[in-house]
């Protein structure tokens, strides 16, 4: 793949002649006095005047407009999530916030291809694997290389080639002008973090204020982000073998828990096990499907989703996989959807070379030996066939204000407070469980950080950390 930037300026601009007209929302679910409405976009910003695509809106006026500071536009996740849902999942935990702003939310382009995709998109190009040679490699880059192209013939959007986060960028400067807003501010969260650098990246000016949570460093490069999170997995499953020794309902109590995955990795590694899948049909499982898939952070209510991954170990080893066989199938074919992947991969996200594989290989088994391998986002993107538009590369930060971050200890910290670094003054509030998303889950303690800085633009003193809730 060939890292290449459009030629676009920010004055090709969607501007509206006219203001959106905005109207009471109709549906389930909708929060009292939510507005909805909608503006169009260039599919292609390098053609202004080519075809357009519309993106719905939603906001949630300021309860106290006589005190109103400005709009809070939030830039969801996924990607392919509606900001729209998000806005009424999170309206009542935004109570104190919309006191002072406009909660604006909009649906995305990659929300909108979500939805409009030939379903022969998600048809995977191959069941992913860890290629083992050259010629692994290049078989599946070529397999996901014709996956992808069958898809963009069938795209009748034209959206397939346009969804890097630049465009998505673009499309947020494009809501700005239509809310008539000098600058926003904002709430990103998961991959929305890297539509939020692009952002960074194209209109610096246009910030007043951006808040974090539980995001992804795209400037670093994907690679980086994948390493930087692998020790902490590894305390994570410390975490794990220590709860499993003092918990009899544990199906490996009594023993080295530990020990006893490693050993299956490793084995299923040499010998994969046969499994059979309701959904997915036959496969196997090597130890790169259950490094990959097998182990999930975060405990689950009552620790249920632990107790779940013993009982599968326990099962695995002696043959019987089955605990593992859906979500590990599933995610070997759903991380090989064309569809799916073309939101991400013009982001920089995949391999670009059978080398780039083995160096990336070798550092994350040095640093995880319960855990490190090739990353399966990143091989579902081998063989993308266009440009890369949204190239990793440093971040010009002079002109930011500070950000304000939000991560779980346990997991996305690394990932969001390795961004709120490369900008002076930021803050990365550290939430010490499980969990992702703080604001969106409903967690008091970074909801009133979030509205203290998006108010006062004042962030949290270093070293700040909220307890589990």
């Amino acid at each position: 793949m060939v890292a290449a930037l459009a030629g676009i300026t920010p004055a090709a601009s969607a501007a509206q002649d006219a203001r959106p007209t905005w109207r009471d929302c109709a549906g389930q679910g909708i929060p009292a006095g939510m507005q909805c409405a909608a503006i169009e976009v260039p599919v292609n910003w390098a053609k202004p005047d080519g075809p357009k695509v519309e993106l719905d809106l939603a906001r949630l006026p300021a309860t106290e407009p006589a005190h109103r500071i400005g709009s809070v536009l939030g830039i969801p996740g996924g990607p392919g999530v509606s900001g729209i849902e998000d806005l009424k999942r999170a309206a009542a935990d935004l109570t104190e916030l919309r006191r002072r702003f406009d909660l604006v939310a909009y649906k995305p382009r990659t929300t909108v291809w979500r939805d409009q995709m030939p379903s022969s998109c998600m048809q995977p190009g191959t069941s992913l694997f860890e290629p083992q040679s050259r010629k692994q490699y290049e078989a599946l880059a070529a397999a996901m290389t014709k996956a992808f192209e069958a898809c963009q013939s069938a795209d009748k959007t034209g959206l397939f080639a346009h969804m890097d986060s630049l465009s998505v960028a673009r499309d947020m400067e494009a809501v700005r002008e239509a809310l008539d807003e000098k600058k926003l501010s904002f709430m990103a969260s998961s991959y929305g973090g890297v539509a939020a650098g692009a952002y960074a990246r194209l209109f610096p000016q246009r910030i007043r204020a951006m808040y974090l949570d539980g995001t992804i460093n795209q400037v670093d490069g994907w690679p980086d982000q994948t390493l930087r999170t692998l020790p902490v997995l590894e305390r994570v499953f410390t975490r794990f073998t220590t709860w499993c020794a003092d918990t009899p309902a544990c199906a490996l109590h009594g023993q080295d828990a530990g020990a006893v995955w490693h050993k299956l990795i490793r084995d299923a590694d040499r010998r994969p096990i046969p499994v059979t899948s309701s959904e997915f049909g036959k496969g196997k499982l090597t130890g790169w499907h259950l490094r990959s898939f097998g182990f999930i952070g975060d405990p689950g209510p009552d620790s249920s989703r632990w107790l779940a991954f013993a009982a599968a170990v326990d099962k695995a080893r002696n043959g019987d996989g089955s605990g593992f066989a859906d979500f590990a199938l599933g995610n070997a074919r759903i991380w090989a959807a064309p569809g799916a992947l073309a939101m991400t991969c013009a982001d920089d996200r995949g391999y670009r070379s059978y080398a780039q594989l083995q160096k990336f290989r070798r550092q994350a088994r040095k640093i995880s030996p319960n855990f490190g391998g090739a990353a399966f986002d990143a091989l579902g993107c081998t063989g993308w066939p266009l440009p890369v538009a949204n190239p990793s590369r440093p971040l010009p930060t002079r002109g930011l204000p500070p950000f304000l971050g939000v991560g779980s200890t346990w997991g996305d910290y690394v990932l969001t407070e390795s961004f709120t670094r490369m900008i002076p003054g930021s803050v990365t509030v550290g939430y010490d469980g499980p969990g992702h998303v703080m604001y969106l889950s409903g967690k008091k303690c970074p909801i009133q950080h979030a509205t203290a800085y998006l108010t006062d633009l004042r962030p949290a003193k270093p070293g700040t950390t909220c307890p589990p809730e």
